[in-house]
């Protein structure tokens, strides 16, 4: 029976993940700072699927907290065949006025965490010549967006990062795969404090099993990148193509200013 750990599990997309890949009969490590909600939902998996849950309560913006993570599992003799980096968060608002740690933390949580675990596990993939990689990126990836200026280029980072990997593990047998999620039913624009009338406007949701069902088919395809939400979802990320740069940047000011 193949492992997968997951960060962020302990909601929205990351809960999906380990939700699905329980019912596949696959053992799962969840990682989130949530003590109560990783082992209650460690405790439903287990009982419901007979699977083995391993549960570890760690910050990932604190520092070595991936080497922490993976001492854990090296510790419990756990072999790590799919590595889920989905943990992260967004923050809504002018860059210049809002908390500057906030800003630190969420490079060191959706990029830095993301880079150490993933160069924790990887070498071990391709010892084996095999296992997989899913980076949950968001169709904010494909374009800057004022407002949300530093999630952005982090998701940026984390879309570029992931096909990268991709190229250079083909040949090891390892998958990378990176997800881009339109707009989610998750708590990501009340944890990003955007304002009430903006999130009333936003339509076309998907749900966290629609996304984590577009993640698993893309990567038993092999392939690279996956859009995962609606038609509009598609278009955005294609847009950056067709319109220059500034042109672009200035309508999407427009669209997410408050």
């Amino acid at each position: 029976m193949s492992t997968a750990l997951i960060t962020g599990a302990s909601g929205g997309i990351g809960k999906a993940f380990a939700q699905e890949l329980a019912a596949r009969q696959t053992n799962l490590v969840l990682v989130a700072r949530s003590e109560a909600k990783l082992h209650q939902l460690a405790q439903e998996l287990q009982e419901k699927y007979k699977i083995q849950v391993d549960v570890i309560v760690k910050d990932l913006t604190e520092a070595d907290a991936a080497a922490a993570v993976f001492n854990i599992t090296k510790s419990k003799g756990l072999t790590i065949d799919l590595l889920i980096n989905n943990a992260g968060f967004g923050d809504y608002g002018d860059f210049a006025e809002r908390d500057g740690e906030r800003q630190v933390k969420m490079v060191q949580l959706n990029v830095l965490a993301l880079v150490d675990l993933t160069h924790k596990f990887l070498p071990l993939m391709r010892q084996r010549r095999s296992g997989s990689i899913i980076n949950v990126s968001s169709i904010a990836a494909f374009q800057p967006i004022p407002y949300l200026s530093v999630y952005a280029a982090s998701k940026a980072f984390v879309l570029s990062f992931s096909e990268a990997l991709w190229a250079e593990n083909r040949d090891y047998g390892i998958r990378v795969l990176v997800v881009c999620p339109g707009p989610t039913e998750t708590s990501f624009f009340t944890e990003a404090r955007f304002p009430m009338a903006f999130t009333s406007k936003t339509n076309k949701i998907s749900t966290p099993e629609e996304v984590v069902n577009d993640a698993l088919n893309a990567l038993g395809k092999g392939v690279s990148t996956v859009i995962s939400g609606n038609l509009l979802s598609k278009i955005i990320t294609n847009m950056p193509r067709f319109l220059p740069r500034e042109t672009l940047v200035h309508i999407l000011e427009k669209q997410f200013k408050a």
